[in-house]
């Protein structure tokens, strides 16, 4: 029999709403479950983690998940969660948008043969050949405009205007259901919270179509403490692929997660045990200041995501960036993504290569386009004070920037006292 599903969840705070019937089918059978994952990028954003994790947690317990990519439902767009209406896509940039999000997903769950083997599918291969006619005849006769505008995602939207177009996502999403069910014996679909009218809608189709019983849970939409947006930073969405969320960036993420979100995280975002995770809590309860808990979340996330070589590369960044006592040597092993994620937000200014011939004085390089020290008085002023370093190392009022300066070969760092930085940038 396969372990306790709902309750695995369920104590990790991943559980929010649940059909009558659902945990007595899970405990019974092996279930074949889904997930939508709509393609609106060639990525997938941390908040997307939760599904997958999921479908991981599904799987582990003996069952069959399916990932879905909405080739067809991402040509229309969900209005759930949304206040406006939602662009929509080209097919070239639906068609890129979705092989990044299945390679996304190929990642993370076992898909093979077996009976608990994943299955990777896409809606576009039977949306395609449905005619309108076709679809609202066959489809749409079957729910009222009444039972679709009660659901919340279009109560909300009312007021304000939608189109018919996002309207008719539910019967899109509600259709997906009807058909897992019928070719693959699907019979659970979850989702966030705000997904519980479209899911609810699928269970409607498969009753009143097929004369079958669809069930389903949702998981609690993730929020921070402070009540800013989950997954956001100062420099946008936090993405699950290197080539727009590096492995150093990604691991800080996680790393500066608040001791009132650190312990929500590590159960939602990571496989460990209830007495895992406790005794690390423990830990941070003794020594709040070492970030045990943080620590070990950025470590198995990242581990999760990216693999060992890259979270031992974030390791390996963090601890030259947030070590005083790193010298040139330690920061010439960095790469130029390195720094420049390293000291995202950090001031900067721009000088020409021409700029370095012969050498940059201090004072000049501290003052340069009136951007780290307002005056060349300022700069001699904290350099007789012993407060400037050149990449860590304290110098004088005499010293001269070269190339052998250069991190990266373009990157300098300059530092005021211990909290005041400045990227010097040759180009």
């Amino acid at each position: 029999m396969p372990k306790n599903f709902v309750e695995e969840l369920r104590w990790r705070g991943m559980l929010q709403d649940i059909m009558p019937g659902t945990e007595e089918l899970l405990e019974k059978e092996i279930v074949t479950g889904y997930c939508g994952f709509d393609p609106t990028a060639d990525s997938l954003h941390v908040g997307s983690l939760i599904p997958i994790m999921m479908l991981k947690h599904m799987q582990r317990a003996g069952h069959k998940p399916i990932a879905l990519v909405g080739g067809a439902t991402g040509m229309v767009g969900d209005p759930s969660g949304k206040s406006d209406e939602r662009n929509l896509l080209d097919e070239e940039t639906l068609n890129k948008n979705v092989a990044g999000v299945q390679g996304v997903l190929s990642r993370f769950l076992d898909f093979n043969e077996s009976e608990t083997g994943a299955k990777l599918v896409n809606n576009y291969d039977w949306m395609k050949n449905f005619s309108f006619i076709e679809f609202i005849r066959d489809v749409g006769k079957h729910l009222t405009v009444n039972y679709m505008s009660a659901k919340d995602s279009v109560k909300t939207r009312i007021q304000t205007g939608i189109s018919f177009t996002e309207f008719s996502y539910q019967l899109l999403q509600g259709y997906d259901f009807l058909h897992l069910y019928k070719e693959l014996n699907c019979k659970i679909q979850m989702g966030g919270s705000d997904q519980w009218g479209n899911i609810t809608t699928g269970t409607e189709l498969i009753r009143r179509v097929a004369s079958g019983e669809g069930f389903a849970f949702t998981c609690p939409l993730m929020t921070k403490a402070d009540g800013t947006k989950f997954g956001k930073t100062e420099g946008g969405a936090v993405w699950l692929t290197t080539d727009r969320t590096s492995a150093y960036a990604f691991y800080q993420f996680w790393l500066n997660a608040t001791d009132a979100d650190a312990p929500k995280y590590i159960r939602t975002f990571t496989f460990l045990t209830k007495e895992e995770i406790e005794a690390v809590e423990a830990e941070q309860a003794e020594a709040p200041h070492l970030r045990a808990l943080q620590k070990r979340l950025a470590a198995e996330v990242t581990l999760m995501v990216h693999g060992q070589d890259a979270l031992d590369s974030a390791l390996k960044t963090t601890g030259i960036l947030f070590n005083k006592k790193a010298t040139i040597e330690d920061m010439k092993q960095l790469s130029a993504q390195d720094i420049k994620d390293g000291f995202d937000g950090v001031p900067q200014t721009v000088i020409s290569k021409a700029d370095m011939d012969g050498g940059l004085g201090i004072v000049d390089a501290l003052a340069a386009k009136g951007g780290f020290l307002s005056s060349q008085s300022e700069a001699r002023r904290e350099l007789k004070g012993n407060a400037i370093s050149v990449n860590r190392a304290k110098v004088k009022d005499d010293y001269i920037i070269t190339p052998d300066d250069l991190i990266a070969d373009k990157f300098v760092l300059l530092s005021k006292g211990k909290r005041n930085n400045y990227l010097l940038i040759v180009e």
